[in-house]
């Protein structure tokens, strides 16, 4: 499309033509043909550089904690022999993160590229699409403009904060960090907990001479198991507990969530994850994040329909974590029910609106309904944390009775 300039150049044009039509001059009849057809043929030059630019976008990292700052390049290339002019480049951001950036290019070279650069700071959790990035293309006298999109994006993926809680607790059968106790070796030769095939370099006093002759094949005893205890983490995402996401109390709640989860990791648990419309299933510390960078609010359902699945897939001598707002006297009965298949009972509730901010009475009820099911959990063998969503975890966090972690027997 021609810019402001072209068509003021397009209209000199027109009124140089009538001008030559009314004196009736060939010379200045052609002058004024070809200052028409100069942006015509600026306009073809630019579509000619379109065919030969492209784009690379990188990130110096694709997954990013909260208030970090990440890098952007892009790169683009021109494939083609000839020089191009300025280049007016910008890539599409999500509000979130700001912006859209804008940067302008200089004249590539043939077969030549150029790199420029922008700086993104996460400052709020979530899973993030950059771009589709746009690339104005004009000629050397900036007649016309040409635009061209790269439909292609790039994921920025952003974790929830995580609060340090340095206290490590000792997990049996764990995987080795912290205090967990990482091994569990039996006494004889006769009781172990898997056999695996013969590979080269095994010790052969380990052989399995039974084995070896109902399988027609060298089996080697596993002496030692690696077994390790397991926490469930329940997230209460309905809308009904801490409102919508993004609400100051929501994204205390999946902060909090993220920081205990990371905690138990270190310490030695395998982790499973739950909400109100998702089973438990087990993840990584890593997976953990990542799922929790995209949690959002679910729909109002009754608490203990929510919590039914975690009472049917509990592991023996597990650890329940329930991250929620202090629930009404009916729920406490559903959560003290679901709690009572797991060895170790952890309740971490959120005002869901800060006490500090209400006027005396509504912030009294409010404390006292916190207080209630604080009472009722404890009386059940919960350990309870309070906090408003404005708090900080690791200030509530008490590292001497963190001891119903412990696991008293194995989960796998």
């Amino acid at each position: 499309m021609p810019s402001t300039r072209g068509l003021v150049v397009v209209g000199a044009g027109l009124f140089l033509w009538l001008g030559a039509r009314l004196v009736g001059s060939p010379d200045l009849h052609i002058v004024a043909v070809g200052v028409v057809l100069l942006p015509v043929a600026a306009a073809l030059f630019a579509r000619w550089n379109r065919q030969r630019l492209t784009m690379v976008r990188r990130l110096s990292s694709a997954r990013a904690a909260l208030g970090q700052r990440i890098t952007v390049e892009l790169e683009v290339q021109n494939r083609s022999g000839a020089p191009t002019s300025f280049l007016l480049l910008e890539d599409r951001l999500p509000a979130s993160l700001g912006r859209s950036a804008r940067m302008v290019l200089t004249g590539l070279p043939g077969r030549g590229s150029q790199r420029v650069g922008y700086s993104i700071v996460c400052r709020a959790r979530g899973r993030y699409h950059l771009g589709p990035a746009t690339l104005d293309i004009s000629d050397p006298f900036a007649l016309s403009r040409v635009r061209m999109e790269f439909p292609h994006r790039d994921e920025l993926v952003v974790y929830p904060e995580v609060e340090p809680l340095r206290a490590i607790v000792a997990a049996p059968y764990g995987s080795g960090s912290g205090d967990s106790t990482t091994r569990h070796l039996f006494r004889t030769g006769e009781e172990f907990y898997t056999m695996r095939e013969y590979q080269m370099g095994d010790d052969l006093r380990r052989i399995h001479w039974p084995s070896v002759a109902r399988r027609g094949r060298l089996m080697i005893r596993q002496d030692e198991s690696a077994r390790r205890s397991t926490a469930t983490i329940f997230l209460d995402t309905r809308v009904s507990t801490f409102g919508q996401t993004g609400m100051p109390a929501f994204e205390k709640a999946v902060s909090v969530a993220a920081s205990v989860g990371s905690f138990l990791s270190a310490s030695g648990f395998a982790l499973r994850l739950a909400t109100p419309q998702a089973a438990p299933a087990p993840v990584t510390v890593d997976t953990l994040l990542e799922n929790l960078a995209g949690a959002a609010h679910t729909p109002t359902r009754a608490l203990g329909q929510a919590l039914l699945p975690l009472r049917s897939g509990s592991l023996s001598g597990s650890t329940l974590v329930v991250v929620s707002a202090p629930p009404p006297p009916a729920e406490i009965a559903a959560l003290t029910r679901s709690g009572t298949a797991f060895a170790g009972r952890i309740a971490i509730l959120i005002h869901p609106t800060d006490p500090a901010t209400l006027p005396p009475e509504p912030a009294a009820q409010l404390e006292q309904a916190a207080s209630t099911a604080r009472l009722s959990l404890a009386r059940a063998g919960w350990e309870v944390f309070v906090l408003p969503p404005q708090g900080r975890l690791q200030d509530v966090w008490r590292v001497n009775r963190t001891k119903l972690l412990v696991s008293s027997a194995p989960s796998r």
